[in-house]
């Protein structure tokens, strides 16, 4: 491939705020600073539907969980630039394991805990054993 046809193939593939091949440190940072600026902007109207009655009441877990949802995808695109770039296989893929042991631990957790607490003795039972 000819130079040009390589410049071509990168300007058209998925690159990520401040992945890009450039010298220059501002436009870089500006990917940081985009990143920043949303996170908080995402944080504060997390904080402020949670504390307001302009919002319905019932919807408020469901708006933070959408927020939350928002703040995780900022967080992967400006930060850890994962995109859909056939070089952030490994990246994916490392972040989809993570994802897994983490929901095996903190699910695996919940359930044993769960289960211990249905089937524990009752207090006034153990009280008369111990007597």
């Amino acid at each position: 491939m000819s130079e040009q046809q390589l410049q071509d193939v990168h300007h058209t593939s998925d690159v990520a705020p401040g992945d890009e091949n450039e010298v220059r440190i501002a436009p870089r940072l500006w990917g940081y600073v985009v990143g920043l600026g949303l996170s908080l902007l995402l944080t504060a109207t997390s904080f402020f539907i949670a504390g307001t009655d302009l919002v319905w009441q019932p919807s408020i877990p469901v708006a933070i969980g959408v927020l939350a949802i928002a703040q995780m995808g900022v967080q992967l695109v400006f930060f850890l630039h994962i995109t859909t770039g056939p070089d952030n296989t490994n990246n994916v893929l490392a972040l989809a394991f993570g994802t897994l042991i983490v929901v095996l631990v903190v699910g695996g957790s919940i359930w044993i805990m769960g289960h211990l607490n249905h089937n524990m003795m009752p207090t006034e039972h153990l009280l008369r054993m111990m007597r």
